[in-house]
Order: structure tokens, then C-alpha cells, then sequence
């Protein structure tokens, strides 16, 4: 039987969050990640009456770790560098969570990441709670050598607050397969006995030569490509013959270009951190993915027209895929943009102010919880291989990833049609409302 219950009015929202930020200290700041994100739970935690005891829980991580360490660089002098990792909630399993490497990696943006993996766990319903790790740097401005220093100085000084049934890094911005197998071979090395042979689990995206899983590099836009052929065609907007475009052509939307392109999507505009580049006929992504390969950007791709980045934002397209860093829809940007739905391939993509803008214009929003969870799917896989010592094939990796995707998918949808709320509302519940059962079957100790 479905219940029409209808959402919180802004006031009334306004009233909850200002309650709980004024009894967990938080200070007002309509622009900041990290409040955005925890008003976002807290709408819908307010909606399906989580618990409050539960909600103050979730508003903080439970461990805020900050790390600064000396690196020798090639030069032979020493640079110290400043790490973080946040474990926010454990209730469902060990934190789960990626490291990035970028220069603007600060606390509230690792910690609003940290929070969104316990959402996306919870979601799609693996083991795991939320982690997020960072290092402030510039990686393309390290050697290889410098890169190495830096991974093995961060793991080392992070080492005994990780562990393979504890808290599992991963890759993120910024970072790749070979960080995640030095990563894992600092960790091997300090340990000993049963526990450096078990430690190769500490992180997972390795690679595949070392403990890595098939399917784990294209998982993530894998998955942002399985979740929209489970929703679109219900609102009207068939994969084959969709037209897309791609903000950031990294990891995820490279892969989710080739994918999309495969299942009959016309990806019509890309950007990224080079430039800008339209044809209106579509972009061959599986052309485009090996020029960015050798070049490091879409800038100077002979095959599109290159054009501003208002053009590029105001391309008429069905969907638009933000998979780069977060906040980069501004209000500004969000104006410009011309699409119906727009899938998160990334973590918190819209700053506030864009995210109201892009609601008001009435553009169905697929949020980063659902549409990018793919790449932790496929990160739980790789450890579940880990721990049985099996390797399973490209094809059941891939088969479990899409039951999983769909799964979600539907969970959202179900939501969604009980509370008549948004899409980001709906997955925000049902992943607080699989959290609520398992603290009101564990109760809070003591």
C-alpha cells in the first residue's frame, strides 16, 4: 500500500537543521560541502522519522584523523605534506572509502565524501560504512618517484588507524591502480606473520597482477550507465538515441561515454580540465578516450569543434553528466545548462546555490549516492575475492555489478512513489532507513 506523505516545508526543514547544527556546534554557512550534504540527509532523515539519536550520530564521522608528513623530493630537499582520513560510520561494516591526491583537498570536502560513502554503501546494500582519505597535492607536478614517497609516507603514518576488516582505502581523484599497490605493499611490509600475507585487502583497486579485480577500472561509469538504463526509460527518455554530454572525461565518464556509446547514446559535448569540444552528431568515445590518453585532455581533438564553456553548458542535450570534482555546476553554470536529467558521475557535483537553480528550472537530478556507486560495488567485490583467495570473470563482475545497480535503482524508485519526493530525497532515505534498522537492532552503546 503506498502512503502519500508529503515533505517537510522549507521552514520546517529550516527548523530541524537549524536544531541539530545548533546542538552539534555547526556554524551557518549556506556554501559549505560538508552542511550541504548533512542538510541533505537530514531532510530525508526527517522524512522517514529516523530516529534523532541516529541523525546526531550521522551528522559528525566518528573519526577525524589528520596527518602531516616529510617527504624527500628529487631535489634532495624535504617537503612536508598534510593527510587526511575520515572514517564516518561503522554500523553496517569496516569504513569504505577512496584516497584522493589534489591540491584542494581540505577537511569539510573529505568529510562530506566520507559521509556520501555511508549513503552509498547503505544504498546498494554492501558491508561496508563510509571512509574518505586524502593528501594535499598537486600529482602532476610529482614524479614517479616523488608519487611513490608520498603514498608510502601517507600510508605509513596512517597505518595503524587502517586495516583490512577495519577501514579499506581505494583510488580516487588523483590516484590509480600502481598508488593503490604501493599503498598496499607499505602496509604488507609493516606488518607481520598472518597479518602482512592478509594485508594485500587493506585497499582495494589494485592492480589486477597484484589482487585486483576484473571490471574494477570501468566500474564506476559502468554502473552510472547501468543505473540510467534502469530509470530513463520510465521518464520518457530511451538510451538508444540519447543525446549526452560529458563534464570531466577522466575514469568514470570516459568509460561511461564508451558505454553509453555502445548502448545507442549520442554523446554530443565534452569538457574537462583542457577545454571544450561539441559535434553535434556525436563524439566517438572510444576515438576520443585514446587522444586523451596520449595528450591528457579533450583540448585539440581534431574529430569536434572546439567551443567556450558556455557553449558547452548550454548544449541542448537529455542528459548531462557532471564526472569531474565536485561544486563545479555553479549557479552560473546551472543557468546555462540545457538537459532534463542530470546524473551525478561525481560526488556532490553542484555547488548549493547550483543545485537550487538546476530544482527550480525542474531538471530530474540522479544523485551521486545511486548513479556513481559502482566503483565501491566492484571495490567489495574485489575484497570479497580477496578474502576467498577466487578470482571471478570480467562477465560476473559484471553481471553481479548490474544486479546490484538495479537493485538500487528500484529501492529508489520505491521510495520515491511512498514519499512523492525527489530522486535524491528518495535514495537518501532508503540508505538512512537500512542504517535505522541496524542501530535499532544493535542499540547505541553502552
Amino acid at each position: 500500500m503506498t502512503t502519500t506523505v508529503s515533505e517537510p516545508t522549507s521552514a520546517e526543514k529550516a527548523e530541524h537543521h537549524t536544531a541539530v547544527f545548533s546542538e552539534l556546534g555547526f556554524p551557518t554557512d549556506p556554501d559549505n560541502l560538508y552542511l550541504q550534504t548533512v542538510e541533505t540527509m537530514l531532510h530525508s532523515a526527517e522524512m522517514i522519522s529516523l530516529k534523532h539519536r541516529v541523525q546526531i550520530i550521522l551528522a559528525q564521522p566518528k573519526n577525524e584523523i589528520m596527518v602531516h608528513f616529510p617527504v624527500r623530493m628529487d631535489d634532495g630537499h624535504h617537503k612536508l605534506f598534510k593527510g587526511y582520513r575520515i572514517q564516518h560510520n561503522n554500523a553496517l561494516g569496516p569504513y569504505k572509502g577512496g584516497v584522493r591526491y589534489h591540491p584542494d583537498v581540505h577537511l569539510d570536502d573529505v568529510k562530506s565524501l566520507a559521509l556520501l560513502m555511508t549513503m552509498k554503501c547503505a544504498l546498494v546494500r554492501i558491508p561496508y560504512g563510509g571512509g574518505k582519505g586524502g593528501v594535499k597535492c598537486d600529482p602532476r607536478k610529482l614524479s614517479i618517484g616523488e608519487l611513490e614517497r608520498v603514498t608510502r609516507r601517507y600510508c605509513s603514518a596512517i597505518s595503524n588507524e587502517i586495516g583490512p576488516d577495519y577501514d579499506i582505502p581505494a583510488p580516487d581523484v588523483g590516484t590509480n591502480a600502481q598508488i593503490m599497490a604501493w599503498f598496499a605493499d607499505t602496509y604488507m611490509m609493516s606488518k607481520e606473520g598472518k597479518d602482512a600475507n592478509d594485508g594485500i585487502r587493506v585497499v582495494t583497486g589494485k592492480p589486477v597482477e597484484f589482487g585486483g579485480s576484473l571490471g574494477r577500472e570501468k566500474a564506476t561509469g559502468q554502473g552510472v550507465a547501468d543505473v540510467m538504463a534502469e530509470l530513463l526509460p520510465g521518464i520518457g527518455l530511451p538510451i538508444k538515441g540519447l543525446s549526452v554530454s560529458l563534464l570531466g572525461f577522466g575514469n568514470v565518464n570516459s568509460w561511461g561515454g564508451r558505454i553509453l556509446q555502445d548502448m545507442g547514446a549520442v554523446v554530443k559535448a565534452v569538457g574537462d580540465h583542457t577545454g571544450f569540444i561539441r559535434e553535434d552528431k556525436g563524439i566517438d568515445c572510444f576515438d576520443l578516450a585514446k587522444y586523451v590518453e596520449k595528450t591528457g585532455g579533450v583540448k585539440g581533438y581534431a574529430k569536434a569543434a572546439a567551443c567556450t564553456e558556455e557553449q558547452f553548458y548550454r548544449t541542448k542535450v537529455d542528459a548531462f553528466i557532471p564526472g569531474a570534482l565536485e561544486q563545479m555546476v555553479t549557479p552560473q553554470r546551472a543557468e546555462w545548462v540545457d538537459c532534463k536529467v542530470m546524473v551525478e558521475a561525481a560526488n556532490a557535483p553542484s555547488t548549493p546555490g547550483g543545485d537550487r537553480v538546476l530544482v527550480n528550472k525542474g531538471v530530474e537530478i540522479i544523485p551521486a549516492i545511486l548513479a556513481n556507486a559502482g566503483g565501491v560495488t566492484v571495490s567489495y567485490f574485489e575484497w570479497l575475492q580477496n578474502k576467498s583467495s577466487v578470482v571471478w570473470s570480467a562477465e560476473q563482475v559484471d553481471r553481479e555489478l548490474n544486479r546490484h545497480m538495479v537493485l538500487a535503482a528500484r529501492r529508489t524508485l520505491g521510495f520515491r512513489e511512498k514519499y512523492k519526493c525527489s530522486m535524491r530525497a528518495a535514495a537518501y532515505a532508503a540508505a538512512l532507513d537500512h542504517i535505522g534498522s541496524a542501530y535499532a537492532v544493535r542499540g547505541i552503546f553502552p
